[in-house]
């Protein structure tokens, strides 16, 4: 149970970056030549605050996830879930989603 309360707190964060990428990869597309340049670009421009976004969700569990006293039973899924899961999300987010926008909007074209 408490680890699905992980996967709704990292869903939610790999939601907004990969929204955040989408959003700013489509409004790039009316100032650039091409497709390719506009994922290029937007995917390039994105890194940063992908990065800042998921490191810092995952450096707040890193007490939760190296805790031993009382209740770090209870803790501990929870923060394995989330880091794990942002590390996984981030990933996602700055390769693969890229890639699948281009291979969608080829057809676009």
């Amino acid at each position: 149970m408490l680890a699905g309360v992980g996967f709704i707190a990292f869903a939610g964060i790999a939601v907004l970056n990969g929204l955040d990428m989408v959003t700013f990869i489509t409004s790039i597309r009316s100032t650039t030549d091409t497709l390719r340049d506009a994922v290029i670009t937007g995917a390039q421009a994105r890194i940063r605050p992908v990065l800042m976004t998921a490191c810092v969700a995952s450096l707040g569990f890193v007490p939760m996830a190296i805790a031993t006293g009382s209740g770090a039973e209870v803790q501990k899924p929870i923060a394995t879930v989330v880091i794990g899961g942002l590390i996984t999300a981030t990933v996602l987010t700055l390769v693969v989603l890229p890639v699948i926008f281009r291979m969608i909007h080829k057809r676009d074209i």
